[in-house]
């Protein structure tokens, strides 16, 4: 089946060049769109504005974007190997396997609100520089076939997770914010850093194919890796400047190693915000059924897997085919965020959030679907086009709760609260992998569907109603 995946790839990409056409012609008519309503009010995330000077817009998506790309190519370079490592080259059964993932998830979830905290009152550049020398001591840990230093390598994984998807995206929320740039800019530049991240995990996936084809060891692509961290580092450090969230860099004169009074406080505003509890709750069904995927999704196919040995099927390629699905969903977004004009002077017109709100509700219920449809099939190749919906499911995913989180999270507690989201994610994932993921896939995968679709109707009565009465920029956003 090697043959059919290059072709599958192949077909991916022509449609990925396709949709970047169109993506580039519904740009333009973006632009047009905005310079003609260049007099309306501007749609703000917190504070009101003049226009943004276009350089500084272009200057701050070239800092992210750049670096984005290259951290994420340094995680997806172990993407597609992490399971096949520990299983077949290191020769450990299927259950150590589960505990060295639930080790990483652990991990992840004790750190996250700590991580959180620590971003916004120490900086959330200082913390990505962190995570850049914490994931290369990972990426060294993970080459030496000792079971000790291996857990010590997930135990940094982990905490390096729990710093990629909380503190890089508040640097970039904070430095838009900071610069007055708009709601719809910072939707594009979301949209575009899910482009690039299928891009380079595309990419990666091709590259991480060839090393291990060219060394025979699935170390490799872990050793590539280290060196895009060590690149990232020097980058961060040259071209970023720092942010906090509200007094965060001052001197704190009470020592409070744990934070336990300001995650009180984040846990306080949750408990007593619906629509903060449901995108979180949200966030745990969404990403803990992806984290899922990652583990099943080898399996799964080398279950159907027929017409040759399980090894044989081209991991490599398979993952970048997954990555360009991404890239689709993402192109998706982006065009249908592009495609809607801003609203005529003296007239009202469905709010940015509104639409988020109902795009994650679709995204919800199309890959709870998709994960539905790979458990009832046995077929290799309907199960494979299963994942590659899901996949671009997850390409939609990214830049909409971005956008949601952005809108409805204040600078004070941004990375605290998306970190601290992440803990009964962590949580779910944990429990799903000690209970048996590699002996009962389809449950797994079918219990991912019906949370999804519990995602789904979450949103679509929760988040969707309460998005309609926040119409205006003044009470779109949540008080510092």
């Amino acid at each position: 089946m090697t043959s059919f995946y290059e072709l599958q790839l192949i077909l991916l990409v022509s449609s990925c060049l396709v949709f970047l056409l169109l993506e580039r012609y519904a740009a333009s008519r973006k632009r047009a769109a905005a310079t003609s309503a260049k007099d309306s009010h501007a749609d703000r995330l917190e504070n009101g504005g003049s226009i943004v000077p276009v350089n500084a817009l272009a200057k701050l998506t070239r800092q992210y974007l750049l670096v984005y790309a290259i951290v994420m190519g340094a995680d997806w370079l172990q993407g597609p190997y992490v399971y096949s490592l520990y299983r077949e080259q290191y020769g450990m059964p299927e259950r150590m396997v589960a505990i060295l993932f639930v080790t990483g998830f652990m991990s992840a979830g004790l750190t996250a609100p700590l991580v959180g905290v620590w971003a916004d009152q120490h900086g959330r550049k200082r913390l990505c520089l962190v995570f850049c020398i914490t994931y290369t001591f990972a990426c060294l840990c993970i080459n030496v076939p000792y079971l000790p230093v291996l857990f010590l390598g997930r135990l940094t994984a982990g905490i390096s997770t729990s710093i990629l998807y909380s503190a890089f995206e508040s640097w970039l929320v904070s430095s838009a914010n900071s610069l007055t740039i708009p709601s719809s800019d910072l939707s594009t530049i979301f949209g575009r850093a899910t482009l690039v991240n299928g891009f380079v995990a595309t990419g990666a996936g091709v590259v991480s194919n060839q090393l291990v084809s060219f060394t025979k060891s699935f170390a490799s692509p872990f050793i590539a890796s280290g060196s895009l961290l060590v690149l990232a580092y020097f980058v961060i450090k040259s071209m970023w400047i720092e942010n906090y969230g509200g007094k965060g860099g001052m001197t704190v004169t009470s020592v409070d190693l744990f934070q336990l009074r300001r995650l009180g406080k984040a846990w306080k505003i949750v408990r007593n915000d619906p629509i903060l509890l449901a995108i979180g709750l949200i966030q745990t069904c969404f990403e803990g059924s992806m984290y899922l995927f990652v583990f099943v999704w080898v399996p799964s196919l080398q279950e159907v897997n027929s017409t040759s040995p399980a090894m044989a099927l081209p991991l490599g390629y398979i993952f970048s085919s997954f990555m360009v699905s991404m890239m689709l969903g993402s192109l998706l977004y982006t065009a249908i965020t592009s495609y809607i004009p801003p609203p005529p002077l003296g007239k009202h017109s469905e709010s940015s959030l509104t639409l988020h709100a109902k795009l994650s509700s679709l995204v919800c219920a199309v890959s709870a679907l998709a994960l539905a449809l790979s458990t009832r099939s046995k077929s290799e190749v309907v199960r494979f086009w299963a994942f590659c919906a899901f996949e671009a499911c997850v390409g939609m995913y990214y830049p909409i709760q971005g956008m949601l989180r952005g809108t409805l999270i204040s600078n004070e507690h941004r990375a605290t609260l998306s970190a601290l989201f992440r803990v009964p994610l962590n949580i779910f994932v944990v429990v799903s992998l000690m209970t048996g993921v590699s002996s009962a896939r389809n449950t797994v995968l079918s219990a991912s569907s019906l949370m999804l679709a519990f995602s789904a109707l979450m949103t679509a009565f929760i988040v969707v109603p309460k998005a309609d009465d926040m119409t205006s920029p003044e009470i779109n956003i949540r008080p510092e």
